[in-house]
């Protein structure tokens, strides 16, 4: 069985999904994840909303999902919408939800995963809506996304319930008080790129020692596929996997030591640290 974090959901975990009329402010990658999980979870396509202002973005989308309505103007969109999905970059929060403000019913939830976004400017955007902050990652676009949502003050434990069902369709999510959020950004929401500069560098070793790029590329990909998938579903600890592989006087273990003179561990560790306090720098400017 997968072992996920504490007080995290999967896909499965979620109520199934409610009827509720759901449009998207912008349909970039991570909207059109968002809209392929739900359809894949079964809320119907005819039930969603995308407000994209490229025409021909719009058009691809309604091609790719037959039923779902793109249209140019959030207004449009979350006409007579429950819930709305702030999907556009964080610079384009403010217009977007100026935009729709008169076609926004005053219960719809507004769920923003526009990274860097506070609770207070999306409370002020949509005054006495509630509203749920969060923060994905892209390895949503393979529904295997790392999610965490937060309250705003007029949301409740059903509105947190609708986030989860939205997000838990391309990923798991967990609860947490909006000031970890930044956290969260510098561990899971730059997450991926630490593993992209490992992939990079693993690649480049293989090469140095030899092996034709491709090779390495291909081995390199695999090597971390199957170690995530092996963490994930094993159930031991990270640092039990280690010491099963490294035995004393191996390979392992003389690579490991290197990486500890290398200062590699603190390097992520305060790396983590700066993602998370630009994060913080971010939001409050």
């Amino acid at each position: 069985m997968a072992r996920v974090a504490r007080g995290a959901r999967v896909a499965g975990d979620y109520p199934p999904p409610s009827m509720a009329r759901l449009a998207l402010l912008g349909g970039g990658r991570m909207g059109e994840a968002l809209i392929g999980g739900l359809i894949s979870s079964g809320w119907p396509a005819g039930d969603l909303a995308v407000a994209e202002v490229v025409a021909d973005r719009r058009a691809e989308l309604e091609q790719r999902f037959p039923g779902l309505t793109a249209v140019e103007s959030p207004a449009a969109a979350v006409a007579g919408a429950d819930v709305v999905v702030v999907a556009v970059k964080p610079n384009d929060v403010d217009a977007a939800l100026r935009a729709a403000a008169g076609a926004l019913d005053a219960s719809a939830l507004v769920v923003s995963i526009a990274a860097g976004v506070r609770i207070a400017q999306l409370e002020a955007l949509a005054p006495g809506n509630p509203v749920v902050r969060a923060m994905p990652n892209t390895p949503a676009l393979v529904g295997k996304g790392a999610a965490a949502i937060a309250p705003g003050a007029n949301a409740t434990g059903a509105h947190l319930t609708t986030a989860e069902q939205i997000l838990g369709a391309v990923g798991i999510v967990v609860r947490l008080p909006e000031e970890l959020l930044d956290a969260v950004t510098g561990l899971s929401g730059s997450g991926p790129a630490y593993l992209f500069y490992l992939a990079e560098a693993m690649a480049e070793a293989g090469r140095a020692e030899g092996l034709d790029g491709d090779v390495a590329d291909r081995l390199v990909v695999q090597t971390l596929l199957g170690a995530a998938t092996l963490l994930a579903e094993s159930g031991d600890r990270p640092e039990e996997l280690r010491a099963a592989v490294t035995s004393k006087g191996g390979t392992t273990e003389a690579a490991i030591r290197t990486l500890d003179e290398e200062g590699v561990r603190s390097a992520i560790v305060a790396a983590i640290a700066r993602a998370t306090e630009r994060s913080k720098e971010l939001g409050d400017a």
